[in-house]
């Protein structure tokens, strides 16, 4: 599976608009090459370079396996227009939190999409940890896309 954004290639900066210092808005993904027998996709967005560890800035689940692309700027709902459920941010807000990384060193932004058999029972969702979880035994593929900040 291949996992891309027309805002910014692999490796490269996000721009300002899906930060914290821009519109704070989703950037634009789209994905393909999705396994014969997808059920749903899954998608997180997380810093490892956060201070105190791992950081959830998106967690969005049960996006249907017929759609392979997310537009810019999806609202901060639980639950989106297509279906998909977006789970609770470490900003304790649902939907996406851009980047926002303490002054100094650029942090690196990992979007990972998880081609599912099936989809998730929502109601056991609280942490990205719980869709872990619940993913375990259920991915078909994966694909990664990383982008970095830096105020």
């Amino acid at each position: 599976m291949l996992l891309t954004s027309e805002a910014f290639r692999d490796g490269n900066p996000i721009p300002m608009p899906f930060t914290c210092k821009g519109e704070n808005r989703s950037p634009p993904l789209a994905w393909s090459g999705a396994p014969a027998g997808t059920a749903a996709f899954a998608l997180l967005m997380t810093d490892p370079d956060a201070p105190g560890g791992e950081f959830l800035h998106w967690m969005v689940f049960n996006l249907p396996a017929s759609i392979s692309r997310l537009d810019a700027g999806q609202p901060n709902n639980f639950k989106l227009t297509n279906g998909a459920v977006q789970g609770v941010n470490d900003f304790g807000r649902p939907g996406y939190g851009g980047p926002c990384p303490p002054p100094g060193r650029a942090h690196r932004y990992v979007f990972q999409l998880f081609a599912l058999d099936r989809c998730v029972e929502p109601r056991t969702i609280v942490r990205a940890a719980d869709l872990h979880r619940a993913m375990e035994g259920r991915i078909l593929a994966r694909a990664t896309l990383t982008g970095v900040f830096r105020r």
